[in-house]
């Protein structure tokens, strides 16, 4: 979805901020969001695979109880945040469906992206399949093939 008049300038405007105070280039920051979530700050997706293989193993050890467990292999909002990755970055909320608040999300989701940015050198496209976890091998093209939309 490119921009729009029917594009919620508020949403903008948080993605335009957050992409500032996070040393992201916002038309990048914007392209992840309409990838990940077509701008919907409700967006919501469980990701089982990611359960299995990191989150079942911290709750069978009794580090967390089920609730928090299941929410953690959940991805929230704009920028599809997962939970865990949101914890390990400071999210201190009691609720993980907090993530669902645009500049909460988008926050976590800067940090995120920065971190993905850094180990890579800067490289857009290895730090974009570093942040989708690269279970998607055309997800840095999709991506940046939104970017135009935003610049």
């Amino acid at each position: 979805m490119a921009p729009s008049a029917s594009l919620d300038t508020t949403l903008i405007s948080l993605v335009r901020d957050a992409a500032g105070v996070g040393g992201i280039d916002y038309s990048l920051l914007a392209a992840l969001v309409e990838q990940e979530s077509g701008w919907n700050q409700w967006a919501v997706r469980y990701e089982p695979a990611f359960f299995s293989k990191y989150i079942s193993p911290i709750y069978t050890a009794g580090k967390i109880n089920a609730t928090e467990a299941w929410l953690r292999a959940y991805s929230w909002g704009l920028g599809q945040i997962l939970g865990e990755v949101a914890r390990e970055l400071g999210f201190t909320g009691p609720f993980l469906p907090e993530l669902c608040d645009p500049a909460t999300n988008l926050k976590y989701v800067c940090l995120k992206l920065k971190k993905c940015l850094d180990r890579n050198n800067g490289d857009v496209t290895k730090a974009l399949q570093e942040y989708n976890g690269g279970s998607n091998p055309t997800y840095a093209q999709q991506v940046q093939d939104r970017v135009k939309h935003y610049s």
